[in-house]
C-alpha cells in the first residue's frame, strides 16, 4: 500500500538522520474506503493525489505546532505492507496508522513546496486555528497553501533537501 506521511523539514532530516520514518505508530495518508467516499471518485490517480493532498494538510498542522520550522509542507510518499497500514473508520477521510517504523529505504518520492510558498504557507499555518473554528477568511487563507504545488522529489535528493548534500 501506498502511504503519503507528512512531516516537516526538521522531520524530514530526522528520518534521514535515523533512515526510518517514525519510531512507532504513526499517522499517514492513503487511498482508503472513507476517502473513496469522501473524494467520490475511482480513478486511482485522483484519489492518490486526494490522499497526498490530506497528508499536505497534515503537514501544513505540523508547521503550525513547530514554530521554528522551515514553512514548507513536507511529504514523504511510501510503500508499506497492506497489514502495516490500519483504518478503523473514526478517521479523517485517508487517515491510516502505520504500524512503524519504516525503514526510509522504502519512500518512493519526496514531495516539497518550492520556496516561493512559504509567505502563504505561514499564514496559512497562523490562519488555521480561526479556520478550524469556522472562520471563512481564515480558511481561505488556508486554502492558499493548497493552491501551490508539491514539487517532486527523487528519495536520492533528502540529502540535499536536509542539507546535507555535496
Amino acid at each position: 500500500m501506498r502511504v503519503y506521511v507528512p512531516l516537516s523539514l526538521p522531520g524530514l532530516a530526522e528520518a534521514y538522520k535515523t533512515g526510518e520514518l517514525g519510531s512507532g505508530p504513526f499517522v499517514a495518508y492513503a487511498v482508503t474506503p472513507g476517502l473513496r467516499e469522501w473524494y467520490a471518485s475511482d480513478d486511482i490517480e485522483e484519489l492518490e493525489y486526494a490522499a497526498l493532498g490530506r497528508a499536505a494538510l497534515a503537514s501544513l498542522r505540523l508547521l503550525a505546532a513547530e514554530p521554528g520550522a522551515p514553512r514548507r509542507r513536507v511529504v514523504i510518499a511510501v510503500d508499506v505492507a497492506d497489514r502495516a497500514a490500519s483504518a478503523d473508520g473514526r478517521e479523517a477521510p485517508g487517515e491510516v496508522r502505520v504500524a512503524g517504523p519504516v525503514p526510509l529505504g522504502k519512500a518512493a518520492s519526496v514531495h516539497v513546496d518550492a520556496r516561493d510558498a512559504e509567505a502563504d504557507v505561514t499564514a496559512a499555518a497562523e490562519a488555521l486555528p480561526a479556520a478550524d473554528g469556522g472562520d471563512d477568511d481564515a480558511q481561505s487563507v488556508v486554502d492558499g497553501a493548497e493552491d501551490h504545488e508539491l514539487l517532486w522529489f527523487a528519495t536520492q535528493e533528502i540529502a540535499n533537501l536536509v542539507g546535507h548534500g555535496d
